[in-house]
């Protein structure tokens, strides 16, 4: 059977009836459903559960499938795909350790609310539970790591399950879902009428619009404050409210702040935005979360990584108000006063119209006297490094000098999780939304690569960075491979200092200098390796080289390259708030140690 563009419109526009029905296997009706859906990149690794599935791929030539070399990369590129564009990724692996590779992948999109769908192989229906070659439990090993899971008993219900998948994936709190297909089921036919148009789900139904008392309710705390604050996370990137968060802040003139998941919601570079908050945040977004009174939270969850200690934060009387899709993460961590549970981008443009049409405004002077607190906090510069150093490479200035030289174009930076993810985060000063992609609930190293390749092939005119480490790089380096099959040339800057840095840093900080297993003395030549890989290497070991590295690598538009940036092994991410202590409670310097 042939599926080709000519057939997509019809994929996508034919009902489950009044349409002729045609008999098809699983496997061709699963391929339709993701046409119907408007897939254009699906990223998987074929095995023998799934090879009908493949088959059907095989038969078609509007979604193109990207071999990856190992299936947690897969869902994590699959991952950075739907961050980057807001729309469903999917991948595709096989039973057993297909599926168990992938789970690492799918958990890291469950924590940071991403919307996917997963679509597994499993052993036929009748060897299920026999302990059949390469089977395993997919629906009970991802049941806590997704927001719904189906086994595909009986091709009938291929196409209404497909369709309840996306469906979850994408409404209400987003999040992956697993569709596990029985090899017999994706070989079986039945009758297709065509991909159905709807879906009722009596048990899901997420609420959208916000209690309009209540909203009333954080209007009249929000004017009455003299120490307001809005706190924002990623959920503003994902219920695409950005635009209707500027116009909040720009309305009221409040500080703003975003955590680490929701950095581009509101511009970096406006002087309203104190920074990232939380462990590794700035001086003023931290004291004015603790010292404001009240307190506008949006898509954010207040977790331990943004509050400190929660005994702390509540020893400060403020009233909060809390906006989220998800009623699970209200009064979770925090007790609030004003839930409201709907989508972000609806509330927020309620309250914008509320705050419209009342001539109501907070007191002048007490805004004005908060904005002076909150600027001599902000003159510490708790950011400030060593910038004239000529003797090393100073990590943060090897970001500093990318943000400098991309700030105005096109471009995307992916990272792993560590200390070059926190400076990232810190230097490279995000003023668009879905640019900064990073795992932020799981902190999974390795995805940096996988990411970059997502993006890539979703915005192929821009460019892509991906800031790592030594260490986290080599969790998926062999992704090298896709990028020079799939020609999507990313840049690679590793922030080499041979430790895993972070951890050292909680060593020296915490445990005396005790650097347990935190030294990578048996490192490859990046360069060398690169160069095997097909791609351009480049090693740079002084600062006066990292600008013209950086310009050179910008050239090379149609080539990956791979920066080897050796920089400062003890140089530390400050500031920081070590584990139990409250969010005010900061080391600034290695003079705090």
């Amino acid at each position: 059977m042939e599926i080709n563009k000519a057939e997509l419109a019809s994929a996508a526009a034919a009902t489950s009836s009044g349409s002729a029905t045609q008999d098809l296997r699983g496997a061709e009706i699963l391929v339709k459903a993701l046409q119907a859906e408007g897939v254009k990149y699906i990223w998987g690794y074929p095995g023998g559960a799934v090879l009908h599935i493949y088959d059907a791929f095989y038969k078609q030539d509007t979604i193109q499938h990207v071999l990856v070399r190992h299936e947690q990369a897969a869902v994590h590129a699959a991952d950075g795909y739907a961050r980057a564009t807001g729309e469903v990724g999917v991948s595709l692996v096989t039973s057993g350790p297909g599926l168990t590779n992938a789970v690492t992948g799918i958990a890291t999109a469950y924590m940071d609310s991403i919307p996917m769908v997963i679509i597994s192989g499993q052993v036929p229906t009748a060897a299920i539970g026999l302990d059949a070659f390469q089977e395993c439990d997919t629906v009970g090993i991802t049941r806590p790591i997704v927001k719904h899971n189906f086994l595909v008993k009986d091709v009938r219900d291929m196409a209404m399950v497909m369709k309840k998948a996306f469906h979850i994936a994408r409404t209400g709190r987003p999040g992956p879902v697993v569709v596990d297909i029985p090899k017999d089921v994706s070989f079986n036919k039945t009758a297709y009428a065509g991909y159905p148009e709807s879906v009722e789900m009596r048990s899901y139904n997420p609420v959208r619009k916000g209690h309009g008392g209540q909203i009333r309710k954080a209007l009249q705390l929000l004017l009455s404050a003299k120490r307001p604050y809005i706190y924002t996370g990623g959920g503003v990137l994902l219920g695409n409210a950005v635009q209707e968060l500027r116009t909040l802040v720009d309305l009221l003139g409040y500080p703003v702040t975003n955590t680490l998941m929701g950095l581009g919601a509101y511009p970096a570079s406006d002087k309203k935005f104190l920074g990232m908050l939380g462990m590794h945040g700035t001086i003023e977004a931290n004291n004015a979360m603790q010292n404001c009174d009240v307190l506008l939270a949006v898509g954010a969850r207040f977790d331990d990584r943004v509050i400190g200690n929660p005994k702390h934060f509540a020893s400060v009387d403020r009233k909060i108000i809390h906006i989220d899709i998800d009623p699970s993460s209200i009064s979770k961590r925090v007790k609030v006063d004003v839930p409201i549970v709907g989508d972000v981008k609806d509330v927020l443009t309620e309250l914008i119209n509320m705050v419209r049409e009342t001539p109501t405004r907070v007191e002048p002077a007490a805004l004005a006297s908060w904005w002076e607190t909150i600027e001599g906090w902000r003159s510490k510069d708790c950011l400030k490094y060593d910038r004239g150093n000529q003797d090393v490479i100073k990590p943060q200035y090897v970001v500093e000098t990318l943000w400098n030289m991309t700030k105005d174009a096109d471009a995307y930076v992916t990272s792993d999780v560590g200390q070059h993810q926190m400076w990232a985060a810190q230097y490279y000063r995000f003023d668009e939304p879905r640019r900064w992609i990073n795992s932020g609930g799981l902190g999974t190293m390795g995805v940096g690569i996988p990411y970059a390749m997502g993006i890539k092939l979703a915005r192929p005119e821009s460019e892509v960075f991906c800031v790592t480490g030594e260490g986290s790089v080599q969790m998926c380096i062999q992704e090298l491979s896709t990028c020079l099959q799939y020609n999507t040339p990313i840049k690679i800057m590793a922030l080499n200092n041979r430790y895993l840095g972070m951890v050292r840093q909680w060593q020296e900080i915490d445990y005396e200098g005790r650097y347990s297993h935190s030294y990578m003395d048996a490192l490859p030549n990046f360069v060398k390796l690169a160069e095997a890989y097909g791609h351009v290497g480049m090693l740079i070991e002084r600062p006066q080289d990292v600008e013209p590295a950086l310009r050179e690598a910008r050239k090379l538009k149609d080539r990956t390259v791979f920066m080897d940036f050796r920089t400062d092994p003890t140089e530390n991410v400050f500031p920081m708030v070590k584990a139990g202590k409250g969010i005010t409670e900061m080391l600034l310097g290695s003079e705090d140690l």
